[in-house]
């Protein structure tokens, strides 16, 4: 029974299928039924599956797109687009069956135009899904996207090119341009697709930018980043890459044999920018590439023969030797050998040969010897004779230093009265008569009478006319400043000195020493206590040189750094070094220079008295160098300047560059002068009284410019005026000074003018920039800005000083220290202290320790220390400072400096 009941339900079940696949499907409204089938009995209880589902596509321009639905086992399949069924008509169906299973195939494609898609509005995209039937059931495929192709025309972000050093990375970036489906990046150099894969110094990143690892020089090249898709392929504009390369110095080259080839000179050497050489705009080599330096070449010794020995006696063989050596001097560095014979024979007589006849020869020898003795011995007591008589014949109290010269030294015989200055004459030169009334500077009293002797023609100060004398108030002399430097310049010595008053002081001095200073120049002499022996008095002047007036011989890299500065009577005598203060304009560097302390000799030669840094204690001279000054430690006056040899490229002076402009301006045109002067004092002095002179006024405060020795010359250009007022009548764009007038040249001030002109009457208001700098080296910019018509008042430090009254200060008001404590000073820091409680911590307080070799050289090195001290504080010197170094020593001061002689 129950097996009838399961075979009627089965039965049941494949009647109720086969009339629904034997009669039609309706579809929902709208649509009719797209594909019917009839399925075997035995694939009755199956699923369709889908073998291929629809895929998304892209409509390019106007071409339709075809998608394909196939399923198995399907007894019918239709495509629903955007929620609608699509009419049967539309579909195109193949009916197949698989070999393998039997099953049937079911494929069913529908074509999707452009106007279809864009009847679609809004965010929403076309798509499209199929459904398939069969007895079991249905299925659904997956959505089909069905879109417009498209790539527009402009890249969101384009490449840029750039400029990268050798081995840096390079980031260029790329936006494509907006499109369906998203474009693809590739990147291209030189038109050459670049594959990262093969070339590991490419990376494409994930937002499509390209790095390059390492630039090389190979990358140098024109990038272009290249956008494509179905539709289209966009390319960007090429971005340059140019990989440059940094100069780099070789090594040095050896050393250049000396340019002389006896003495002094130059050795050279040079590099490169070759290592590597600058490519692609790349930056040249910083520096120098050229290197000198001095050198001394050894130089050849010819050789030179002694003199001739005494002839042998007369031997067996009749003849006679003597010789000769090469030993004076002896050759040297390849110097020539003597030339010549070095022995010599003479034969005999047959007389000599056979007796000996030298005895009588020696005795007329031995007579003629006695003979000359005799005659030097009358010429000497009749020189002796006559020199006494002119001597008696003199006023033993002369002590006008107004007769002093140089080719006068103090007698070694005292005279009567030993505090008078005594000279004696130079009978080397040709002589001259001197005839005058001589005074006494000691007592002030006059000796009448005239005075008549033999002098050199040297330089000498004539007398005082009409009998007048000075006298010593106060350090200052009471004659006229004019009469004096007419004496002083009518002399053969002085001619080069100048006969303006401003550039000369002069002062009377005794043993309590005094100061000379010429105002506003920075140049001062110290004479310190004890430097003048006491009972004397020295009239002594200092002076400034003007370089035009007195041409210095440089050679080479050789430059004044100072002003020449005289200073004498140069035959005084004086017992303790003066101290001479003047500016200098080198550089703080001293290992660029080999600066020199020169001297004028009697016969006008500039000979050197000091190498800095390589001074001798012994020597008359010794020299301390400042930041700015120079301070110079000489026994004997006479005239001085700094040199400096520059030893390489790096060597540089100072030059101060001043502004100056017309006072007023009544026309279109406007004049502005600028100076480019050594910076010192005395230039600057020189330069505001010239323009004082002009009607000029400084319109900027003076600038400090450092000039190399680079061989390079010194450009000055004005810049950024207001057009629409002012314009430049220069026809260049810029004016230079060669490079050896401001380095070798004579003249210590050079200036270049620039002619501005206003194009309106009532422009007033000038404002610009000044660059001033050395060619391929650094340079200057100044701003300027100020009222062509307004005449502002000079700084107080510009103003000018001419009064000469005030340069001179002779005794204790010439000095920081007072006599007397000075004196107590000495005596209780001379004598060394086991504990350094003496002369050497007072010159470590006091930060001149460098100098201890020179003041231990002295008798007194406390008293040097003083003068120094003195030297360098005479306008800003504070006793309580100096006080309190004095008690830091241990020793004790009741009011200023009551130093005892106590323990140490």
């Amino acid at each position: 029974m129950a097996r009838s009941m399961k075979t009627a339900n089965y039965c049941l079940k494949n009647f109720l299928l086969t009339k629904i696949f034997l009669f039609p499907v309706y579809l929902p409204v709208g649509t009719e039924h797209v594909a019917t089938a009839t399925l075997p009995a035995s694939f009755n209880d199956l699923l369709p599956h889908f073998l291929v589902e629809p895929d998304d596509e892209y409509i390019v321009k106007n071409k339709p797109v075809t998608l394909t639905c196939r399923s198995t086992p399907a007894t019918q399949i239709y495509f629903k687009c955007n929620g609608e069924w699509v009419h049967q008509d539309d579909h195109l169906i193949d009916r197949t069956v698989d070999p393998a299973t039997g099953l049937p195939i079911m494929q069913v494609k529908i074509d999707i135009s452009r106007q279809q898609v864009e009847k679609i509005f809004g965010l929403d995209d076309y798509w499209c899904q199929c459904v398939a039937w069969s007895t079991t059931g249905t299925q659904k495929s997956q959505k089909a996207y069905v879109r417009i192709a498209y790539l527009r025309k402009n890249f969101e972000e384009e490449p840029i090119g750039k400029e990268v050093s050798l081995n840096q990375e390079v980031l260029l970036r790329c936006h494509p341009p907006e499109g369906v489906p998203a474009a693809e990046v590739e990147w291209q150099r030189n038109e050459h697709v670049i594959d990262p894969v093969s070339e590991p110094n490419f990376l494409v990143t994930a937002d499509r930018n390209l790095i390059i690892k390492q630039a090389r020089l190979a990358d140098t090249a024109n990038y272009t980043c290249v956008a494509k898709n179905i539709v289209a392929r966009r390319r960007s504009s090429p971005a340059t890459v140019l990989v440059y390369v940094n100069g780099g110095w070789s090594t040095w080259t050896t050393w250049s044999a000396c340019s002389s080839v006896c003495g002094r000179g130059w050795q050279r050497r040079s590099r490169s920018c070759t290592n590597p050489t600058p490519l692609n705009g790349g930056m040249a080599c910083d520096g120098q590439n050229v290197q000198k330096s001095a050198c001394t070449a050894t130089c050849p010794v010819d050789g030179g023969w002694s003199d001739w020995s005494n002839w042998s006696e007369c031997g067996v063989d009749c003849s006679m030797w003597r010789s000769r050596e090469c030993t004076q001097p002896s050759p040297g560095t390849g110097g020539k050998d003597c030339q010549g014979i070095d022995l010599q024979s003479l034969n005999c007589t047959s007389q000599q040969c056979l007796q000996t006849a030298s005895g009588v020869e020696d005795v007329a020898l031995y007579v003629g010897i006695v003979a000359v003795a005799l005659c030097l011995t009358l010429i000497l007591i009749v020189v002796v004779l006559v020199y006494r008589r002119k001597k008696e014949g003199l006023d033993a109290d002369v002590a006008d230093s107004s007769i002093l010269t140089t080719g006068f030294q103090p007698m070694g015989i005292k005279p009567k009265n030993s505090h008078l200055l005594t000279i004696q004459p130079d009978l080397t030169t040709t002589t001259t008569s001197y005839q005058g009334t001589l005074h006494s500077r000691h007592d002030g009293t006059t000796h009448t009478g005239t005075a008549k002797f033999s002098m050199t023609n040297g330089p000498l100060l004539d007398p005082l006319p009409n009998g007048s004398h000075h006298t010593l108030h106060n350090g200052k002399m009471t004659s006229d400043p004019a009469e004096f430097m007419t004496r002083l310049s009518n002399q053969t010595y002085f001619k080069t000195l100048p006969r303006d008053v401003a550039n000369t002081s002069y002062g009377t001095f005794n043993f309590l020493g005094g100061r000379l200073t010429i105002p506003n120049t920075g140049i001062s002499l110290l004479i310190p206590p004890e430097a003048i022996p006491r009972g004397k008095i020295y009239e002594i002047y200092l002076t400034a040189q003007r370089k035009e007036d007195l041409r210095l011989p440089l050679a080479g890299c050789q430059t004044l750094l100072s002003p020449i500065v005289s200073c004498g009577p140069p035959g005084v005598v004086l017992t303790r070094p003066t101290i001479l203060s003047m500016d200098h304009c080198s550089d703080a560097c001293p290992e660029n220079w080999a600066i020199r302390l020169k001297k004028q000799n009697y016969e006008g030669v500039w000979e050197d008295v000091l190498m800095m840094g390589e001074e001798l204690i012994s020597e008359p001279y010794y020299c301390q160098l400042e930041a700015e000054t120079c301070r110079v430690f000489s026994e004997q006056l006479g005239r001085f300047s700094l040199v400096g040899e520059s030893l390489n490229m790096s060597a540089a002076k100072r030059l101060r560059l001043v502004l100056f402009s017309d006072a007023y301006c009544s026309t279109l045109e406007y004049n502005i002068r600028v100076y480019c002067m050594d910076d010192t004092q005395d230039v600057f002095k020189e330069v505001m009284q010239m323009e004082r002179q002009l009607g000029g006024r400084l319109i900027d405060e003076p600038h400090v410019l450092l000039f190399k020795d680079s061989y390079h010359n010194l450009r000055l250009s004005i810049h950024d005026m207001p057009q629409a007022h002012w314009r430049s009548k220069l026809l260049a764009g810029y004016q230079e000074i060669p490079f050896y007038h401001i380095w070798n040249g004579s003249q210590r001030f050079l200036h270049c003018t620039f002619t501005l002109e206003r194009l309106n009457l009532s422009t007033c208001e000038l404002t610009c920039q000044l660059c001033v700098w050395q060619v391929e080296g650094e340079g200057q910019s100044f701003s300027l800005d100020f009222n062509i018509d307004s005449r502002p008042l000079d700084p107080e430090f510009l103003l000018m000083d001419n009064n000469p009254s005030g340069s001179a200060l002779a005794g204790p008001s010439a000095f920081q220290i007072p006599y007397l404590i000075r004196q107590k000073i000495c005596s209780s820091l001379d004598t060394p202290c086991p504990n350094g409680a003496d002369w050497r911590l007072l010159a470590q307080r006091l930060k001149l320790d460098r100098h201890m070799s020179f003041f231990a050289s002295k008798a007194s090195p406390t008293s040097v220390i003083l003068d120094l001290w003195e030297a360098q504080h005479f306008h800003s010197g504070n006793l309580n400072q100096l006080a309190t170094v004095m008690a830091d020593i241990g020793k004790q001061e009741a009011m200023i400096f009551l130093v005892s002689d106590g323990e140490c």
